[in-house]
């Protein structure tokens, strides 16, 4: 892979520091050196500061980039597709990984490599976690994190967290706890993606708001579909050793959430300035679409994430939230008189009650059910109007398609 990495910028928010040797960095990743070597040759990722004598070392920005290929690697991405996200990092995108160094495992190598070896693998055994980078900010620099309010940090960088490696929350005999996706197969590998999980287990709420931002031009459905629900699937297989107060899974919902609310309010009032009705005109409850999520979800960042498109297309949404039984969720249904019925989810097997009573109470409504997995929809109920979907995508647009029908 020929690198095409971009030249450095003098104005980086990373401050410009003496360059290191192979062996300080192989140190700081626990990698073997020789690694470091073959990363270079084949994909670029080198040293590329020099010191007086001509011998070569490594910046701030290198190692940033080595830190995404190593994290990226870990998590099982192929060397090949690491590098290229590695190379093709923007400088938000390696000051988040610069920042979140804490959670990558170190390692105690355990054989070293010939430089002349075809793969770069080693063995290795788990120790703990790479040592905290100093506390931005702390000799004199600004962190590029906070908004132009400047508004005050306030997470501050903790202590160095033992966590374990990926995937450790669906080995076993444990459940999987997110969508039939699984972020080593076929889920989204760009850099932004891994960025927001090392913010999300940074507990960063900053940088999570900077990589979150949804403009007035955003599409929130790419926004969902290739950004939040990768990085939330991504965090649903890690295993944490969190101290109290501390949730990764918290963190990275409540950006998004307050990211879509920022976006639907900016948009609502660029409608109503337009001259378009308000949200609460009959014009538009007259063709309301209310979305449930699975009744033991959490978080039912899907069905925000799905409001929100919803919007953004002219249409009128409505999320039901707390407890909501079958018969209350079909007196919602017959008070609301909703266009469509959705059910919004990333679980594998959500409990499907509530689409029952609704579909026997109101036979003639249409009720869509995003479900990725076969197993699951042979628990829906048969009938003309029940529609299961595949995608969020493919959600979308049933719902919309039945909105400009009536």
């Amino acid at each position: 892979m020929t690198s095409s990495r971009p030249a450095e910028s003098s104005g980086g928010s990373r401050a410009s520091s003496p360059g290191l040797a192979v062996a300080a960095v192989a140190r700081r990743l626990g990698v073997a050196p020789a690694t470091l070597r073959t990363w270079d040759r084949r994909y670029g990722l080198g040293p590329s500061g020099r010191t007086a004598g001509s011998h070569r070392r490594y910046t701030p920005d290198d190692v940033a980039r080595l830190l995404v290929m190593r994290r990226l690697t870990l998590e099982g991405v192929a060397p090949v597709d690491a590098a290229r996200a590695a190379v093709e990092a923007g400088d938000a995108e390696l000051e988040v990984a610069t920042r979140s160094a804490p959670a990558l495992p170190a390692v105690q190598v355990e054989s070293d490599l010939d430089g002349d070896e075809p793969e770069e693998e080693f063995a290795e055994t788990f120790v703990g976690t790479l040592k905290a980078p100093a506390e931005p900010g702390a000799d004199g620099d600004e962190d590029p994190t906070l908004p132009p309010s400047g508004e005050p940090k306030e997470e501050p960088r903790g202590r160095a967290r033992l966590r374990a490696l990926p995937g450790g929350a669906t080995g076993g005999d444990a459940p999987a706890m997110a969508g039939p996706r699984s972020a080593s197969a076929g889920a989204p590998t760009s850099g932004r993606v891994s960025a927001l999980v090392d913010a999300a287990l940074a507990y960063s709420r900053t940088a999570c708001d900077s990589l979150l931002v949804l403009g007035p031009d955003g599409d929130p459905a790419t926004w969902w579909t290739e950004l939040v629900e990768p990085a939330w699937l991504r965090l649903s297989e890690r295993t944490v050793l969190a101290g109290p107060g501390e949730m990764p899974e918290v963190v990275l919902a409540t950006a998004a959430l307050r990211a879509l609310r920022h976006y639907t309010e900016e948009f609502e009032r660029a409608m109503v300035e337009a001259g378009g009705p308000p949200a609460n005109h009959p014009s538009r409850m007259r063709k309301i679409v209310l979305v449930f999520a699975a009744p033991d979800e959490v978080v039912p960042l899907s069905a925000h994430a799905l409001a929100a498109a919803l919007a953004a297309q002219g249409a009128m949404a409505r999320i039901v939230t707390g407890p909501a039984s079958t018969h209350r969720s079909v007196e919602l249904v017959t008070m609301v008189r909703p266009t469509a019925v959705v059910l919004a989810t990333t679980q594998n097997k959500p409990d499907l009650d509530v689409v029952h009573a609704v579909n026997e109470s109101h036979p003639d409504l249409p009720i869509f059910v995003g479900l990725r997995a076969d197993a699951a929809a042979t628990d829906l109920p048969f009938g003309p109007t029940v529609q299961r979907v595949r995608s969020f995508t493919g959600l979308l647009h049933e719902v919309l398609a039945v909105i400009k029908a009536r």
